[in-house]
């Protein structure tokens, strides 16, 4: 349990960061000039953390919990990468086929972003964890 505890920390705080780093660095300059008109003024937080604290179970279920079992970071990486990448496609697709103000730049941008942040994170989360276990 203390296993599966520590993972799902670093995991989170891997994401975190990383996703913080592309938030800070991309919506000005993506999303901000295409979705400006149906954005909230003011960042909602519980809504945010909410995603966040599910999003990682994902990760730990299907790519960091295997990867740790396969004493391999890579296999997280891999499945951690796949999971984004279809959980990042059914969102961005989604409000593609039903709203008004989308684009497939958002869409394509999303995707390839979902995958990296998910398998950089997972195997991160792999990798740390492994490492903190022998230390």
């Amino acid at each position: 349990m203390t296993r599966i505890i520590i993972a799902y920390v670093i995991t989170l705080l891997v994401f975190s960061a990383v996703d913080a780093v592309w938030l800070i660095n991309s919506a000005d300059l993506l999303y901000r000039p295409i979705l400006g008109p149906i954005l909230v003024p003011e960042f909602r937080l519980a809504p945010a953390i909410l995603f966040y604290l599910l999003y990682i179970a994902g990760l730990l279920y299907f790519a960091v919990m295997p990867g740790l079992a396969e004493g391999r970071w890579q296999t997280a990486l891999i499945k951690g990468g796949l999971f984004g990448f279809f959980a990042y496609a059914t969102y961005d697709l989604t409000n593609q086929a039903t709203l008004l103000i989308w684009s497939t730049k958002i869409t394509i941008a999303d995707m390839i972003w979902g995958t990296f942040v998910s398998g950089v994170s997972s195997a991160g989360g792999c990798l740390i964890t492994s490492k903190l276990r022998k230390a």
